[in-house]
């Protein structure tokens, strides 16, 4: 393969071929980076125009397992569905791409992005992004403006920007730039969770089971969950832009010399019958206005949609969709008038404003936990279950050495239904995958599951804005229903803007109106201190940073607002006992792990029998885990184990056969007794061994738990201690 263009950009080499494969795509790129080599190519149909008002873009990311020196695992030896990770690797390429075409662009287009060897250190997100721009910007498309993306990371507190996968894995940071060479377009941004090494003050002996009686202080491993403040953001951000905008002017420069003839297309033109326009705006103002006030997205369409119809009736000779697309002309035109000049929302809220909250947890009995969160008319009933290792989900990277385990999911569906639409439940689309990864990424910072697997699913029952938002409000307080702990408390919230290109408006808590006819859609998630997790999608072309951080400092008042709610809503909750499993994990001296477990596990047996629990220990570490459905059985579990570390060690004592010793009688059991040794050691007293004179036939016709009795030491079968009476 012959390259014609060799790029040394940040932290790593790019080499690009034009032209030699896939020559009878639009457009082609060829990209090598390191042992990455990716094929991009772009196809649209030159015979066929949508009509409808949209770009008619697929894009589609595929990696082959061969690529990796892999065959496929499974039955079927053969590539099959996407993977999650590719269906999130297209959908960010899809969002960094759309804003380039040309308004009125109609043809069905085409991209293919094709992983034909990997590299276990290359980004394929980024990579895939630059070499499906490379392919669009060279062909035959009037196109000309190049698209990149910027990784940034923070490893030991550094910033690393185009990390490698082993720099990425040590980062408290993944942040994800795409743009042009002066516009910022996408933002996809997450902080990573992790632990935190603390000194404490100085314990008195014994009163901790956590410590370890001959130190001083304890060092605890404390959850963080690393959320980035607004100022440290937009700082990063800064730095991440200027590198993106760099390398995009050295894309131009590079791969000028490779671009197509561009071909003629034919661009649908505006179609606004100005004079249906003027007749609106005149006659039916007034009924627009009322059309907007009904927010719900069904309600809206019905009210434009009966409008329409008794214009028609008078205006035989009108065509319907001209009239429809010079209605909604006229309905965007008013929403974004209303907010630009009198600062009021269609729904009559202040900018700032937050809708109605109200929070139900645990509604569903039968659940592990559950919440049910609305905001104004947006509502996510989310349900949580609990599991444990073996409830992971299993994947596998195209890179990974093995198979990796999932342990917290977040599964976000939306049925029509929520909408007012009559369709069908069917399979997870794009887009229910994509809002359930960013709610996935808001909650997973502030979660140290420690062995336990935790499935979040979200129903959308109702949707008119920012559904993914209300699933991350939802998911963090079915998480505290089922009581388990997070290093904070974090909510989420879509901004929006209206923009004219000299004022600007940022709207908090956007509803779906407000996204259709705005010109940036905002999610960002975080507690009140900062951000966990960001999703942005510029519609305008670009925003600067100084805008941005207005909008970030006005997210996190809506936050801060959002979390007082919940706040109030947590100290109500009610657990779902009998029904959610209880988990306790605490520490033990390890040196005290052979007196928990018990001869041959005996008295750990008799703790799981007892409290109806199952007991984990990591000898090691002395780590514990008491797991069970009922609260009082893991506290009394947990409190029997702390009797046992705290109780007054016994010095043992070697035993001899012939020794003579006074024992309590500490168990029953028809063959015998168990007798508890002054060191605490048992040995069995055999029915046989209770009289020298007769047969006895019922131990407990002689003998009592609690009993003292005066025993003899007759032999050693390995650990176990045979007596006799004395």
């Amino acid at each position: 393969m012959t390259y014609d263009v060799k790029l040394e950009l940040e932290n790593r080499v790019e080499e690009y071929s034009f032209g030699d494969v896939a020559k009878q795509a639009n457009g082609s790129a060829w990209l090598k980076s390191g042992k990455t080599v990716i094929l991009a190519t772009v196809v649209i149909d030159e015979t066929e125009v949508v009509k409808d008002d949209f770009l008619p873009l697929t894009v589609q990311y595929i990696e082959k397992t061969y690529a990796a020196g892999k065959i496929p695992g499974g039955f079927f030896k053969r590539e099959t569905k996407p993977s999650d990770f590719e269906t999130l690797t297209s959908r960010i390429v899809d969002r960094s791409l759309r804003p380039l075409f040309p308004k009125g662009f109609g043809h069905p287009t085409q991209i293919t992005i094709m992983v034909f060897s990997a590299d276990p250190e290359s980004d394929m997100q980024l990579l895939a992004l630059n070499a499906a721009s490379a392919a669009l910007f060279t062909s035959d498309i009037d196109i000309n403006s190049s698209v990149c993306a910027v990784r940034a990371a923070k490893v030991d507190g550094e910033l690393v920007l185009n990390p490698t996968l082993s720099q990425l894995k040590n980062s408290t940071l993944d942040l994800y730039l795409s743009g042009t060479k002066k516009d910022l377009l996408m933002i996809e941004m997450r902080s990573i969770g992790s632990e935190k090494v603390e000194v404490e003050e100085t314990y008195e002996p014994m009163l901790d089971p956590m410590m370890d009686p001959s130190l001083g202080t304890i060092v605890v491993d404390t959850h963080v969950s690393n959320a980035m403040s607004e100022d440290e953001l937009i700082e990063v951000l800064d730095k991440t832009e200027k590198i993106l905008f760099a390398s995009n002017v050295e894309y131009e420069v590079a791969f000028g010399p490779y671009q197509k003839e561009i071909k003629p297309l034919e661009l649908k033109t505006d179609g606004l019958n100005e004079e249906m326009v003027a007749f609106v705006k005149e006659r039916h103002m007034q009924d627009i206005i009322d059309a907007m006030n009904q927010m719900a997205k069904s309600e809206r369409s019905t009210a434009l949609r009966n409008l329409r119809k008794r214009i028609l009736t008078n205006n035989l000779e009108w065509d319907e969709l001209e009239l429809k697309a010079a209605i909604e002309a006229v309905k965007r035109e008013q929403v974004r008038a209303q907010i630009l000049n009198e600062k009021v929302r269609a729904d009559g809220r202040t900018l700032t404003e937050i809708r109605p909250i109200s929070i139900d947890t645990n509604v569903l009995p039968a659940a592990h936990a559950s919440c049910l969160f609305t905001r104004g008319q947006t509502q996510a009933l989310v349900v949580l279950t609990m599991g444990g290792p073996k409830d992971a989900q299993m994947f596998e990277g195209l890179t990974d050495s093995g198979t990796q385990n999932e342990n917290f999911m977040v599964h976000y569906n939306f049925p029509g239904f929520s909408v007012g639409e009559a369709s069908p439940i069917m399979g997870t689309k794009r887009r229910e995958l994509g809002h359930g990864n960013l709610a996935k990424r808001a909650l997973e910072p502030i979660l140290n599951l420690d062995g336990q697997t935790v499935r979040l699913v979200s129903e959308i029952l109702e949707s008119n804005g920012s559904s993914s938002m209300a699933t991350v409000c939802g998911g963090y307080l079915a998480l505290k229903a089922a009581g388990l702990e997070t290093s904070d408390t974090v909510a989420g919230i879509a901004m929006g803007m209206i923009s004219d290109g000299e004022r600007y408006a940022i709207l908090s808590d956007i509803m779906g109106l407000e996204d259709h006819d705005g010109d940036m859609d905002f999610k960002v998630t975080g507690s009140k201190e900062g951000i966990t997790a960001m999703q942005m999608d510029i519609k305008l072309g670009g925003v600067s940073l100084n805008i941005l951080k207005e909008a970030l400092y006005q997210a996190k008042e809506g936050r801060a607002h959002i979390i007082d709610i919940m706040l109030d809503a947590e100290a109500k909750i009610e657990f779902n006992d009998g029904v959610l499993p209880v988990t306790e994990f605490f520490h033990i001296d390890p040196g005290f792990i052979g007196e928990i477990i018990g001869q041959a596990g005996k008295t750990i047996r008799e703790m799981i029998e007892k409290f109806e629990v199952a007991i984990d220990i990591d000898k090691k570490e002395g780590k514990v885990k008491i797991t069970g459905k009922n609260k009082n059985g893991v506290e009394g579990a947990k409190e029997h184990i702390q009797k046992i570390v705290n109780a007054p060690k016994k010095e043992k004592i070697k035993y001899e056969v012939g020794g003579k010793y006074e024992g309590t009688v500490k168990k029953i059991v028809d063959f015998g007794a168990f007798i508890e040794l002054p060191d605490g050691t048992d040995g069995l007293l055999h029915i046989s061994k209770l009289s020298k004179d007769k047969r006895v036939e019922n131990v407990s016709d002689i003998l009592s738990e609690g009993d003292k009795v005066k025993v003899e030491i007759l032999e050693f079968k390995g650990n176990k201690i045979s007596l006799g009476l004395a």
